[in-house]
């Protein structure tokens, strides 16, 4: 399994709204939230399994980090899952020799 990063530069109001999408579309390990200095405000780990009522204390600590902070960076680690390596089958009508 591989990862690889993104980051959006988002204004405060906006921040709440990319991160309940981001953490729908399911593929994300872990997310960072840096002010315009760099300097990380909150670290998300996200783990499969993760949903609704367990992100609320983190929706409303991202929500008073934006409410405070005029720019943010969030930085996004994606999961990028390689297919199973299967062995290739011969092609069909063609004959195996041994």
């Amino acid at each position: 399994m591989t990862s690889r990063t993104q980051e959006f530069q988002l204004r405060g109001d906006t921040v709440l709204s990319k991160l309940k999408e981001l953490v729908h579309e399911g593929d994300i390990r872990r997310i960072t939230i840096q002010n315009e200095d760099g300097h990380t405000l909150i670290e998300i780990p996200l783990t499969i399994g993760v949903v609704g009522a367990l992100l609320l204390p983190v929706w409303a600590a991202v929500g008073a980090i934006a409410a405070l902070v005029a720019h943010l960076t969030l930085v996004v680690e994606r999961t990028d899952e390689l297919p199973p390596v299967t062995p290739e089958a011969p092609p069909v009508g063609s004959t195996i020799s041994k």
